[in-house]
């Protein structure tokens, strides 16, 4: 019987090591103990690879606000189209109509508890900023620390979103700092809106 170790077995599995180890503590997954270190059996690796999740993949689409509906139908359609023509197995759809900038999305939580539990191999996305405005690198590393890939299609990001969550963020700041219902907050915030029209 050949026993692997726990480095070419978390690459074999396609998960960190720190997860496999995890696995392994939970009982998830079986493994022998050799001295201080764990060793895992070849029927183990094989077992865990027939219900691999690479191949499952999880969609996540988002708009801003309600009115882009129809956006949102064609994201889920187009990211729908480009897994079949990938021959990705899809075992989830997730969608949010929130500002990339809120971080407490229904979609986005969810989709935290399937990369977490590791029910997901991949999760694939039409832009970076649909999954967050900030941050993205962050997020992608957390993602590969529990073996999930990010699949971005495409690479720019939408102009009239930016503008939306640069407003956001001067309304938000100009709150604090003057009061949300002052007037020099609603001078600032209007002086910004101009400032963008003009551009």
């Amino acid at each position: 019987m050949r026993l692997y170790r726990t480095g070419k077995a978390s690459q074999l599995l396609g998960i960190s090591k720190p997860t496999l180890i995890r696995k392994i503590k939970s009982g998830e997954i079986k493994a022998y103990r050799v001295g201080r270190e764990y060793r895992i059996p070849e029927s183990e690796i094989k077992r865990l690879l027939e219900g691999k999740t690479l191949d499952k993949v999880v969609i996540y689409a988002r708009v801003s606000s309600r009115d882009q509906k129809e956006d949102l139908e064609r994201q889920v359609e187009y990211l729908k189209n480009y897994c079949s023509s990938k021959g990705y197995q899809v075992v989830k759809i997730l969608t949010d109509v929130s500002s990339g900038l809120n971080e407490n999305r229904r979609g986005l939580k969810q989709l935290f508890k399937l990369v977490e539990g590791g029910e997901v191999g991949k999760v694939v996305i039409t832009y970076r900023d649909r999954l967050t405005r900030f941050g993205f690198k962050y997020l992608e590393q957390y993602f590969n620390s529990h073996g999930v890939e990010i699949e971005v299609i495409f690479d720019d990001e939408s102009e009239k979103e930016l503008v939306e969550d640069l407003l956001a963020i001067v309304t938000s700041f100009a709150g604090k700092l003057y009061g949300m219902r002052s007037q020099k907050k609603k001078r600032l915030v209007e002086a910004i809106k101009n400032a963008l029209r003009d551009d």
